[in-house]
């Protein structure tokens, strides 16, 4: 049996998945005080965790499903904002992904820049390219932070700083986990909002609809593995 982990940060994206999941008959349970579902897919098995917003509950629960439950690859699923080159309720696979708010400007290193260290991370390419071949999904260039990004002069900077499409607050997180562990990765991110100073209403109707698109988009993925 192989494992392979879920990662999903909150409710509005996490319970369309478990509506998805139930045509497998999956159990819902908890893993280290977190929501979780997991079912058997043939010699498949997969967990999946509701870690919580942000960069450090992306990474913790990403840790723990590679140590705890010996996962083999790690998916993660979610809402990102537009940057550029994206619409809303796109459905994209990152091609990279970094954090856009490391900062050790102050001792002249650049932004987003971990000394000695990866700081820009690929996901499987095998996955992606499987990605990729699923019709309607595009590619990105994903940047992180631990903020909600609804500033157009912030989103631009970060473009032109960085190169990045989209914008979350996980995905760099988890693919620096999975980086350091040797673990297989792949993102896919549904577009909720353009960055700017109506994002946070319009995160708020993509959130409302609780699409299921993207979970069944995920799962066409692992029924091909």
């Amino acid at each position: 049996m192989k494992n392979f982990g879920v990662v999903i940060a909150d409710d509005y994206e996490y319970n369309p998945y478990v509506e998805s999941v139930k045509k497998y008959g999956s159990k819902e349970t908890k893993r280290r005080n977190k929501e979780s579902v997991e079912f058997v897919l043939g010699e498949k098995k997969i967990i999946c965790v509701k870690c919580g917003i942000g960069k450090v509950n992306a990474a913790s629960a990403t840790a723990f499903l590679i140590s705890d439950d010996n996962c083999e690859i790690i998916f993660n699923i979610g809402l990102s904002g537009a940057v550029s080159g994206h619409r809303r309720d796109d459905i994209v696979a990152g091609k990279s992904f970094r954090e856009c708010d490391f900062d050790l400007t102050a001792i002249n290193v650049p932004l987003g820049v971990k000394p000695q260290e990866k700081f820009v991370y690929e996901p499987d390419k095998k996955l992606f390219d499987l990605a990729l071949s699923i019709p309607g999904v595009g590619k990105a260039v994903c940047g992180t932070g631990d903020l909600f990004l609804a500033d157009k002069k912030k989103a631009e900077f970060y473009r032109e700083t960085f190169g990045i499409t989209t914008f979350d607050m996980e995905t760099a997180a988890i693919a620096s986990v999975c980086n350091d562990a040797g673990v297989k990765f792949l993102s896919l991110r549904q577009i909720s909002d353009d960055a700017d100073d109506v994002a946070g209403a319009d995160y708020t109707e993509s959130n409302n609809k609780q699409q299921k698109t993207l979970s069944d988009t995920l799962l066409q993925i692992i029924e091909k593995l």
